[in-house]
């Protein structure tokens, strides 16, 4: 019985549960199928997910929004030659074209973090949820006196692509990020991996991430403040991946972090 000494069906259990989920849970059955409501469902959100991996990275749209935030954009692709190259070859997305490898040679610095935004396996997670976590994130890294790259725009980019670019670029971190591979309730889910000292050959050990961000997952503000802590403690320790652990949630109040030279 619930509280008010209502009887709860079997049924009721299941649509409170999936009430608090995206999963397929409890979706009932016609004869020995499941409802023609929940197949179409399925269908639809595999569409979704297969529309969101084959979708084209549009660099100048993404170029145009971020200069109307006052960043500075260059953009470069990895040595696939083609979205179907990318697919088929994920070593060849972890790898600046030469060309783009001797264009981006020629805006090298010194900086504290540099920012890539790659299509990864989801150009629409880039298309809905890059703009609004740069503009979240961009006033705590400033209010860390963090000196950054111009925002780097990617095409036909793996994870590994933000170690060459971040190495080129001569930045001491780099923040990758990128469409994560469509789930079947989430096909725009953004990731962002953070790596100290980056250089091409590292792994994912080396690399913190911060996954599923978007309006149904986490959201951009509590994206950017974990991300922005991060930063700070990559830079202040010299370190990122396994050896940094996510201690955002307890840390005080964001403060000004002179990094060590």
């Amino acid at each position: 019985m619930s509280g008010d000494d209502t009887p709860v069906t079997l049924a009721g259990r299941w649509a409170q549960l999936a009430a608090l989920t995206p999963a397929r849970i409890g979706l009932g059955r016609a004869g020995a199928s499941l409802p023609t409501r929940e197949v179409l469902r399925f269908g639809l959100a595999h569409a979704q997910a297969r529309d969101a991996v084959h979708e084209r990275l549009r660099p100048d749209d993404l170029a145009a929004e971020f200069a109307a935030q006052g960043r500075e954009t260059l953009q470069v692709e990895s040595a696939a030659p083609s979205r179907e190259a990318y697919l088929r070859r994920p070593d060849l997305g972890r790898a600046l074209s030469e060309e783009s490898r001797i264009g981006l040679a020629a805006h090298s610095g010194s900086f504290d973090l540099a920012i890539v935004i790659g299509d990864g396996l989801s150009a629409t997670a880039i298309h809905r949820n890059a703009g609004p976590l740069l503009a979240a994130l961009l006033p705590p890294l400033q209010a860390r006196s963090l000196t950054l790259a111009p925002v780097v725009i990617a095409t036909q980019a793996r994870v590994a692509l933000g170690d060459e670019v971040g190495e080129v670029l001569g930045a001491r971190l780099v923040a990758m990020l990128i469409g994560e591979r469509p789930g079947l309730s989430s096909p725009d889910s953004l990731g962002v991996y953070l790596t100290f000292a980056p250089r091409r050959g590292l792994t994912d050990e080396a690399r913190n991430c911060i996954s599923n961000i978007r309006p149904g997952g986490l959201g951009y503000e509590e994206a950017a403040a974990r991300m922005t802590w991060l930063a700070g403690e990559a830079l202040r320790r010299g370190l990122s991946g396994v050896g940094l652990k996510d201690e955002s949630a307890s840390a005080p109040a964001l403060t000004t972090v002179v990094a060590p030279s």
